[in-house]
C-alpha cells in the first residue's frame, strides 16, 4: 500500500511539513484571542488554547511573533479569550485573515473589563491577566490567569456546539448528544 505524501509516517516529511501533516489530523477547538492596542483592538484565531491549571486558574495559547497581534500582546496586561460556536466559521476566518480590520462590521464586540475587546455571541468569553510569555521557536506561549467571565449574547444555552479546526478547515462536531450520527 502506497502512503499519501502527507501521511504522518512518510519518510519524505520532516520539520514543519511533518508538524503540519500531524496536526491536520488533530481536531482542535477554535478560539479568538483579543487584546487592546495603541492603534485599536487586535485579535487572532487560535487553535492552541489549553487549560494549564485549576489552582490558580490558568490557560495558555501560542502566537507567532510575526503576527500583527504580537506587538500589542507583547505589552498587554490582559487579554480576551473567546470560544467559538460551530456557526461562527466566518468569524474564525476573519480573525485568521491578515490585512483586514477584524473588528469592523459585521464583527459585534464591546469593550469589557480591563479594556479588553469582547466578542459578542460566542460560546464563552473570559478576561485573563497575562502572567507569562515563554519563547518557543517562532512563537510565544502566553500563560494567562482567568480573571472574569464576560456576559455574551446569542445562543449560549448549550445547544450550539463548538467550532473545531480539522483537516485544514473550520467545522462543527458531527456526533454529540442530541444529534443523530450520519
Amino acid at each position: 500500500m502506497t502512503a499519501p505524501s502527507d501521511l504522518v509516517g512518510s519518510p519524505r516529511l520532516t520539520g514543519s511539513a511533518l508538524l503540519r501533516a500531524v496536526f491536520r489530523r488533530h481536531a482542535a477547538g477554535v478560539a479568538v484571542i483579543t487584546v487592546p492596542g495603541k492603534g485599536g483592538p487586535r485579535g487572532f484565531t487560535a487553535t492552541s488554547l489549553t487549560s494549564v491549571s485549576a489552582e490558580p486558574a490558568l490557560l495558555s495559547f501560542g502566537v507567532g511573533v510575526a503576527s500583527s497581534t504580537w506587538p500589542a500582546l507583547a505589552e498587554a496586561d490582559h487579554v480576551g479569550v473567546h470560544l467559538l460556536a460551530e456557526g461562527q466559521r466566518e468569524l474564525a476566518a476573519t480573525f485568521a485573515r491578515g490585512g483586514v480590520d477584524r473588528f469592523a462590521p459585521p464583527t459585534a464586540w464591546h469593550v469589557g473589563a480591563e479594556g479588553v475587546p469582547v466578542l459578542e455571541g460566542v460560546l464563552a468569553a473570559v478576561v485573563c491577566r497575562v502572567v507569562g510569555r515563554v519563547p518557543a521557536g517562532d512563537h510565544r506561549i502566553v500563560v494567562a490567569e482567568l480573571v472574569s467571565a464576560e456576559p455574551v449574547a446569542g445562543d449560549t444555552d448549550g445547544l450550539a456546539g463548538p467550532l473545531v479546526y480539522h483537516q485544514g478547515r473550520f467545522t462543527g462536531l458531527r456526533d454529540r448528544p442530541g444529534r443523530t450520527a450520519r
